[in-house]
């Protein structure tokens, strides 16, 4: 790892100021940045650290509403109330990203910033049609994942909230790389102000909606209209864990799954 500069801002005013640095980068968790750093894979001049501006932290659940900080841990939307109350399937999510380490690193924010095609949370963000808030805009979830690590963000762009409408139903289901706990494939599923919403991640280069099954269920809510759907395979991840075949397998499976655990 090259020697580089830390910054540490302690406002979101300031954070924008030292990303101006020649070879910046922002670093929220370090869970993918640091990693690929050590690799040299990336080798940034200079870091900012977001972690010390508490705004970027809050949790909030506001008139149907759940609006969480782009730096709030895995762990603390896991075990936050708020959450557990009125978004337990966001909550069941959070809790089983990663282990224990991770979870208390890792943000939600970086996590999308860095849209890994196998991170849980993108099919959360999709899944319930949210909307990422950054320092410029907001950008609804439909618009944010472009491809491969691949967001709609700018250059300097940073994600200050994620807000998510609460759902009359919904939940999700994981078939995780038992080394990594990455999702091989996640399904997120939810029923409401925006109709019926499926996501998928890990299956594809980034986070995706499957129509088919949402049209199936928008029909009938019930496990059983995930029957007999069959995904396309093209496009679709392929390695060493699982080919493109088996991973289209998977996603009417988990659909199903998940259906049932909505209730």
């Amino acid at each position: 790892m090259q020697a580089f500069a830390y910054q540490q801002p302690t406002s979101l005013a300031d954070a924008q100021k030292a990303a101006g640095a020649s070879g910046a980068r922002y670093l929220a968790g370090g869970q993918s940045l640091l990693p690929a750093m050590k690799l040299g894979l990336a080798a940034p001049e200079t870091l900012v650290d977001l972690g010390a501006i508490a705004e970027l932290k809050s949790i909030s659940v506001i008139n149907g509403t759940v609006t969480i900080g782009a730096m709030a841990t895995h762990a603390s939307v896991a075990e936050s109330q708020a959450v557990r109350d009125t978004l337990p399937a966001l909550a069941d999510l959070a809790g089983n990203i990663g282990d224990r380490q991770v979870r208390n690193r890792g943000t939600i924010g970086g996590s999308l910033a860095n849209n890994d095609p196998a991170a849980d949370y993108p099919a959360a963000v999709l899944g319930l049609g949210a909307t990422i808030h950054t320092d410029r805009r907001k950008i609804a979830a439909d618009d944010f994942f472009k491809g491969l690590y691949e967001t709609a963000l700018a250059e300097g762009e940073i994600i200050t909230a994620v807000s998510f409408p609460v759902p009359a139903k919904a939940a999700w289901q994981k078939f995780k790389q038992p080394a990594s706990r990455f999702s091989l494939v996640g399904v997120f599923v939810s029923q409401g102000p925006q109709g019926v919403r499926l996501a998928v991640t890990g299956a594809g280069p980034c986070a995706f909606r499957v129509k088919a099954l949402e049209d199936r269920l928008s029909a009938s809510w019930a496990p059983s209209s995930c029957d007999g759907v069959k995904i396309d395979a093209g496009g679709l991840n392929s390695d060493l864990h699982g080919s493109a075949e088996y991973r289209a397998s998977l996603i009417p499976v988990l659909a199903k799954r998940a259906v049932a655990e909505a209730g």
